[in-house]
């Protein structure tokens, strides 16, 4: 073989083996690739089905009260939820497409990591005690079908992320307490077909106009939409209700289909005799208004970015395409690698006002609207007021009660809560404003008023600021102070007087609000022996359970305060009823409701309740006399009240009704019983 061909020969030898380490290298890159995109994909796969259950356990540790223990089986260990209550899956079993828990009377908030659960189709959570506000990121929700958060105590406004969830049909805000006004942006709900939002407290007009060339269809839908605005873009819209809120301007000529009463107890300006008086339409607030920005009035720079974008080539929109799915990966990896380990401490995230704490692997927002009608004292006025608190009338390892007295105003009690500022959690300031808002509420001549609260850092203060009874507790008068003062028919004003206030709490209340530690020390009396409930006691149980568990604490968040903190107080109706029997044992028999010697006052007074001929020995021998008529009022209700049976109690509306027909509590009872009541029940044993 000549030179040359050899030559040849070496060179194509050469060249092919070059050209086969060439496939050799992309087919071991393009195996790479391959690789890394199937791990990408497993990665992401695995952890969106861990994002579900990391955000189903999230919104667990939101709700503070589930009186129904209906949560009790979303086991934070269990990664798969598909049996946990009011949890719906796919039927494959890999992603949560319902989440229905009705009427179970949850109290907490919407925690925004529901929308993670991406595949959600239904979340319906009507009929609970939901506060706070709606969370925007619920718009992420891309195939949600039904939104159902009515009958809630929901505050704040509708966010326009909910115009994001583009699969909706269904969405039912009725009955909370929602301001602010309505976001055009609903009407690009294309497939809405209902809508509830009465009973709130809603304003500004009703987001819904059309041009002067339409022509209307059966249900009031449009056939021209080029000129709708607002709701009349919402070509599926069947079912509306705007009632009871504070809507002004016209009823839209495209919503003209809808029932007159779904526009009923607005501010519209109509002849409807059914809207709101104008003096009740001046006080709504004024309606908050969502500035757009025109495309016509965009500024040059804008315009400019935009003209730039639009004449980038092919293929560098292309290449950024790439690149930024590629880099979104990675971060998405790194991501969900930090999420995975933030998942080890506990967190809870509410919309609202941020609260940190160097003790607390929390992040809590605090609700700045919930305090926001309660009177916040400064501690220097209440430090003038109670002379350098140096008036102590009251103290407990948890708390001292001051009594004061308000430049020109009333005389107070003040509660001061003794915790060190290093061992306040996020939590318990949660809990002090929900108990602030709690006590807001009562307004009842027999239950104590609350006037205020003060919250101060610096020195760190947190106290709450009561009306002052001043004839000091019921227990003193019965078991330190003078018989004589209380006298048959004051008792049984003090005993009338209780059991109204004890009915307001349960009955005309919604929730109810029972008493923590229902006994005589948590009735104060009025200058004319008026009795008022006060509950002074329900901070024990929440910093006891603090202090006990301030070992996990610092290292796991303060989740053990509040899962369950409310409940006993909400809960606790039959152990008030049943305090309630106890307590009227006390006021007529003057025994304190346990003794070393004698026991449980309970277990000694049974022997005489239901025998007539021996009731007298239950009356407190310091009482001259006594009406035996109320002796058999009393001991009937104690009976009731003390049934071993709790399903058998009956309601305090019953108790009192029973108490106010029975007892003769006017001026002339004193005269009808004499001293002849004690010689007759001798005569007739």
């Amino acid at each position: 073989m000549s030179s040359s061909g050899s030559l040849f020969f070496s060179s194509n030898k050469e060249r092919g083996v070059e050209i086969s380490c060439r496939v050799q290298m992309r087919s071991y890159v393009s195996l790479h690739l391959l690789s890394f995109v199937s791990l990408v994909l497993v990665v992401t796969c695995d952890s969106f089905v861990r994002e579900e259950v990391s955000a189903l356990k999230t919104f667990k540790e939101a709700i503070y009260e589930d009186p129904h223990m209906v949560l009790s089986n979303w086991n934070g260990l269990d990664a798969d939820p598909c049996g946990w209550s009011g949890i719906s899956c796919s039927s494959a079993r890999d992603h949560v497409i319902k989440i229905n828990i009705t009427g179970y009377s949850l109290r907490g908030f919407l925690a925004p990591e529901l929308g993670r659960i991406k595949f959600l189709q239904q979340l319906v959570l009507h009929g609970n005690n939901l506060i706070g506000v709606i969370p925007k990121e619920l718009g992420m929700l891309k195939y949600l079908q039904v939104l159902d958060l009515g009958a809630n105590q929901l505050t704040g406004p509708i966010p326009p992320e909910i115009a994001n969830l583009t699969s909706v049909r269904k969405i039912n805000l009725q009955s909370n307490g929602l301001t602010g006004s309505l976001p055009p942006e609903l009407g690009n709900l294309k497939y809405l077909q209902e809508l509830w939002l009465d009973r709130n407290r809603l304003h500004g007009s009703v987001p819904a106009s059309s041009g002067s060339d339409f022509t209307s269809s059966v249900y009031g839908i449009y056939a021209s939409n080029t000129n709708l605005t607002g709701l009349c873009r919402a070509s599926e819209l069947k079912v509306a209700d705007f009632s009871y809120n504070f809507f002004t301007g016209s009823i839209p000529k495209c919503l003209g289909y809808l029932p007159s009463t779904s526009f009923q107890g607005n501010c519209l300006q109509n002849k409807d005799p059914r809207q709101r008086s104008s003096s009740l339409c001046d006080r709504a607030p004024p309606a908050r208004t969502h500035q757009t920005r025109s495309p016509k009035h965009q500024p040059a720079e804008d315009v400019s970015k935009q003209h730039q974008r639009a004449s980038k080539p092919a293929w560098l929109l292309a290449l950024e395409i790439v690149t930024g799915t590629m880099v979104g990966c990675l971060f998405l990896i790194a991501f969900l690698t930090a999420l995975q380990r933030c998942n080890n401490k506990s967190s809870l995230i509410i919309p609202l006002k941020k609260l940190s704490s160097q003790k607390d692997h929390v992040t809590v927002y605090i609700d700045s609207e919930m305090l926001k009608d309660v009177v916040r004292f400064s501690r220097q006025e209440l430090e003038v007021a109670c002379e350098d608190f140096s008036n102590i009338i009251g103290s407990s390892p948890d708390s001292l009660v001051y009594k004061g007295i308000m430049k020109g105003g009333p005389e107070i009690a003040v509660i001061s809560l003794c915790i060190k500022e290093q061992h306040w959690t996020g939590y318990l300031e949660l809990y002090f404003q929900r108990e602030v808002a709690d006590l807001a509420r009562l307004n009842n001549e027999n239950t104590g008023k609350l006037l205020g609260y003060c919250k101060e850092s610096t020195p760190f203060t947190r106290m709450l600021v009561i009306e002052y009874a001043s004839n000091g507790t019921l227990y003193e008068h019965l078991h330190y102070g003078d018989g004589c003062q209380l006298s048959w028919t004051r008792r049984m004003k003090i005993v009338t007087g209780i059991a109204r206030g004890l009915k307001y709490l349960h009955t005309e209340l919604e929730p109810p609000f029972t008493i923590s530690e229902l006994n005589s020390s948590s009735v104060y009396l009025t200058e004319e022996f008026s009795p008022k409930l006060v509950d002074f006691e329900s901070w024990k149980s929440i910093l006891a359970r603090s202090e006990k568990n301030s070992g996990s604490i610092g290292s796991q968040g303060a989740i053990c305060v509040l899962p369950h903190s409310l409940e006993g107080r909400h809960l606790d109706v039959q152990g008030n009823i049943y305090a309630f029997g106890v307590l009227l044992l006390e006021i007529i028999s003057g025994r304190p409701p346990y003794c070393k010697d004698k026991g449980r006052l309970v277990d000694w007074a049974k022997d005489f309740l239901e025998l007539p001929e021996a009731m007298a020995y239950v009356v407190d021998p310091e009482l001259k006399h006594f009406r035996f008529e109320d002796l058999k009022v009393i001991c009937e209700v104690v009976n009731l009240c003390i049934h071993p049976d709790p399903t058998k109690q009956p309601s305090m509306q019953e108790l009192s009704a029973i108490l106010e027909s029975g007892i003769d509590t006017t001026i002339s009872a004193d005269l009808k019983a004499s001293s002849l009541a004690w010689a007759e029940l001798a005569l007739a044993s």
